[in-house]
Parts: C-alpha cells; sequence; structure tokens
C-alpha cells in the first residue's frame, strides 16, 4: 500500500508467521463474532458511499436490490440487458496486525453489504484467507500466493463461473508482487479478470513501470471476443501511467465516469488515521482499468457506476484498512 515500505521477503514472513502461530487471531474472530449480531450491526453506508443510495446508482443495479426489482427476476432479458457485473477491489492492509479481527469482520459486512460479483484482493495473508473462506461461503477464492502477503480474487459462485486461473510473475520486483488472472464466464460471456499489487514507494517507478507493461500486454493480446478488468492497489502516479501508455481499447473507469472527485483519493492520510505519517499524502493509487471485448455481436460492458467503501469508522476505532475500496458496476451498452 502507500507507506508500505517492506524490501524482504524475511520481514513479511516474520509477520505472517507470527499471526498464523497465534491461533488467537481465529479464535479471537470467532469470539467476536459471538459478541455482535453481524446482521444489525453492518457499517452504515453514507448516502456517499452506499450502493442504493447513490444519485447514480438505480435499483437494479444495487447490491441492496429486492428480489422483485433484481435483473434476476426480470423475464429473461436480452443477452445484452443481462450482461451486468458489480466489482470490488480492496488493499485491506492484512499485514497491520492492529484490530485485524475486528477490521477482517468489518470487511465481510461490507462485502454482504454491497454483494459484488467479483472482488478484487490486496495485502492478503494466510490467516485472513482462511477467515474469509468461512465466512463467505457463497464465493470461491482465489490466491495469488500461499506466503508472507498476497492478492486474490473473490468469485460469487451463483454469477461467475471459473474457467482456469494463473499467477504471472513479475520477474525482478523485489517485493513478491505478481499478476493473479482469472478466465470467467459471466450471464455467457467472457471475461478476463487480473488483479496485482504493483510495487511500493515512490523510488521504485522502474519497477511499477514494467509491472505495468505486464498488465498492458496482456490486454492487448486478450482474444477480440474476452471482456478484460484490471483492478488493484496499483501505487500509480498519473505520469507513470503517461510514460507507458494504455492501449486505445483501454479505459480508465474513473475517468471514464467523469473524474468524479468523491472517489479519486483510494489513499488519504488527511481523512484514514490507520497509519501514521510525517507526512499528508492524497493518492489515486488503487485503479480500474477496462477493455471491453471488440468483436462485432458481442456485448460492450462499459462502468456506470462508481464509489468508495470503508469510509465509515468501526466501532474498534479503526477503518477497515488504510485504504478505501472502490465498489463499481458495469452493464452492456
Amino acid at each position: 500500500g502507500g507507506g508500505l515500505r517492506v524490501h524482504h521477503s524475511r520481514a513479511i514472513n516474520a509477520v505472517t508467521a507470527d499471526l498464523t502461530a497465534h491461533c488467537s487471531f481465529s479464535g479471537l474472530v470467532s469470539v467476536i463474532i459471538q459478541m455482535m449480531d453481524l446482521a444489525d450491526d453492518s457499517p452504515a453506508a453514507s448516502p456517499a458511499v452506499s450502493p442504493a443510495n447513490s444519485p447514480d446508482a438505480s435499483p437494479a443495479n444495487s447490491p441492496d436490490a429486492s428480489p422483485a426489482h433484481s435483473p434476476a427476476a426480470t423475464q429473461k432479458p436480452s443477452e445484452k440487458e443481462d450482461f451486468k457485473l458489480s466489482l470490488i477491489t480492496w488493499n485491506v492492509d492484512g499485514l497491520d496486525l492492529e484490530k485485524h479481527p475486528e477490521r477482517s469482520i468489518g470487511l465481510v459486512k461490507y462485502l454482504n453489504l454491497y454483494n459484488p460479483d467479483v472482488v478484487f484482493l490486496q495485502e492478503l495473508v494466510p490467516p485472513y484467507v482462511q477467515f474469509l473462506k468461512e465466512q463467505l461461503v457463497n464465493y470461491l477464492m482465489i490466491e495469488g500466493g500461499r506466503k508472507g502477503y498476497f492478492t486474490g480474487m473473490l468469485l460469487k459462485k451463483s454469477q461467475v463461473k471459473l474457467v482456469e486461473s494463473e499467477i504471472v510473475a513479475y520477474p525482478t520486483t523485489k517485493m513478491m508482487r505478481n499478476l493473479l488472472v482469472t478466465q470467467v464466464i459471466v450471464n455467457g460471456q467472457k471475461l478476463c479478470l487480473m488483479t496485482s499489487h504493483f510495487e511500493s514507494c515512490k523510488e521504485n517507478t522502474a519497477e511499477r513501470l514494467n509491472q505495468l507493461h505486464v498488465v498492458k500486454r496482456r490486454f492487448k493480446c486478450a482474444p477480440d471476443d474476452v471482456t478484460v478488468v484490471f483492478g488493484g492497489d496499483t501505487n500509480l502516479r498519473d505520469a507513470e501511467v503517461t510514460k507507458v501508455g494504455l492501449p486505445a481499447t483501454v479505459c480508465d473507469v474513473w475517468e471514464r465516469l467523469g473524474k468524479q472527485e468523491h472517489c479519486r483519493y483510494t489513499w488519504d492520510t488527511t481523512a484514514n488515521n490507520n497509519k501514521t505519517f510525517p507526512f499528508v499524502a492524497r493518492c489515486r493509487f488503487d485503479r480500474i482499468y477496462l477493455r471491453p471485448a471488440i468483436r462485432r455481436g458481442v456485448p460492450r460492458l462499459a462502468p456506470d457506476h462508481m464509489a468508495l467503501v470503508g469510509l465509515e469508522r468501526l466501532d474498534c476505532g479503526r477503518y477497515t484498512s488504510d485504504h478505501w475500496g472502490i465498489y463499481c458496476t458495469f452493464s452492456a451498452e
């Protein structure tokens, strides 16, 4: 994430070994869950971030929509009308041990509230993954690693069919980073989903550019009947994106939706105090890129809504992560 300055896998493994060795994580989570009414204690979603209350989120594509208004309840819509996708991408800061159980419960509540089809996660650690698997049984977890910290994807079993997955190495990373790629089917349409956690820290520009080049090649090489969606903690600065250049067929979803100020900064030390730094930073590190299918006759997916999630402080006094998550919905044009 924004302030992560870990350069050696030994340090990361020490943290996760401590988490794994102290079965207290899982045990403490269980105790906390027993003490809390999860159904009645969901994070309060403010009008600015609630999918149901957002001015540009219709009842049909809101995760809180009643069955009577959901697309699935309508009479066999056309292929184009049926092609929708909801997504959250979030760096969950699993390396931060402070209030870890409470924050992980907070994440589960947000995911239950928004009910996305796909979730991209960064900075997972093994105990966090195990907890999510236990709590989110309606999702399939795809892991981008096994040791240290890594990325992952959650795919809603009722909506997303996994075809295959792969982990693409970044040969020159010094921070255990890679690209997690899945090929899936959603409403009969082919999608390629990608998530990554690019190299952190300003001084690692060169490596971030290398990693963005890998993602760029994946966009360019994807078959023309496949919709490609990338999301993650990129740590990118705008000048770096300009230097690499995205293919003309690829859009930055935040830019495509009009560069709305309320969801610009995903790592904001002026609003989120989970981390303490001797500087102020407001950065758009977390990004979503989309390349619609370009073959004639194949529905073209387009973004129709974006909002930040995780803006509410939990009862424990901390936020779910030092990053805000991004909630985004797409539908066929």
